[in-house]
């Protein structure tokens, strides 16, 4: 649901395996607070991103913004390191889907039984929790799509034009 929406230089935030780096045809970088074994970047915080400003053309968070305890400061960081006409792709499933998703995962996912859910994570985030978050930080949601039964969403998101 992502690939299609995908331009230019990609980086791509919780990446986990980097599958979706591997997948994309273009340049790009995939970046994790853990080793999940083709990470290109390791970082200690998605607040403080070791890119220039204006260095990517597309932003990917797929099911991981959750994850991010610093969710505000890792969006304004995005927002920097984001070109003016880039996009920014967010994948999200709401608290309650979130919850049971993982606990169905849990004996098979390496997420659920080396690394858990440390502080400041949460099992997924409301509609209006994303769209108040993006808001805060610059961007605006062009588009919501629906997917995996209607349960996830994919917010693209733009940032606003500066006066």
């Amino acid at each position: 649901v992502v690939l299609p929406h995908l331009k230019g230089r990609l980086l791509d935030i919780g990446c986990g395996a980097n599958e979706l780096v591997r997948s994309y045809g273009g340049s790009g970088v995939g970046v994790d607070v853990f080793q999940w074994g083709d990470v290109d970047v390791i970082i200690d915080d998605a607040s403080c991103l070791p890119f220039d400003d204006s260095s990517f053309d597309t932003v990917t968070v797929i099911a991981a913004l959750n994850h991010i305890p610093n969710r505000r400061e890792a969006l304004a960081e995005i927002h920097r390191i984001l070109l003016e006409d880039g996009l920014l792709l967010i994948t999200m499933l709401p608290p309650f889907i979130s919850k049971i998703w993982h606990k169905i995962r849990e004996p098979w996912d390496a997420d659920q039984t080396e690394r858990g859910m440390q502080e400041g994570e949460v099992y997924g985030l409301t509609r209006k929790e994303v769209q108040k978050m993006l808001e805060y930080a610059g961007f605006f949601v062009q588009e919501e799509k629906r997917f995996m039964l209607c349960i996830n969403t994919l917010y693209i998101a733009k940032k606003r034009k500066s006066r």
